[in-house]
């Protein structure tokens, strides 16, 4: 009955994955080393993404 009001688990990811990036961004002038991690950490959530686009096919 109240099926719109339940967030989409992929925009989530997405909005996370972004923030990741952005963070990633401005650490990047900073300390090269964890704007590394969290590049990499972006990149594990992109494959989750992938992932679930994928079992929703």
């Amino acid at each position: 009955m109240f099926g719109f009001l339940k967030k989409d688990p992929l925009e989530k990811l997405r909005k996370e994955h972004a923030s990741l990036l952005a963070r990633a961004h401005k650490m990047s002038t900073v300390d090269r080393a964890k704007s590394d991690a969290l590049v990499a950490e972006a990149a594990e959530l992109e494959d989750r993404i992938v992932e679930l686009q994928n079992a929703a096919s």
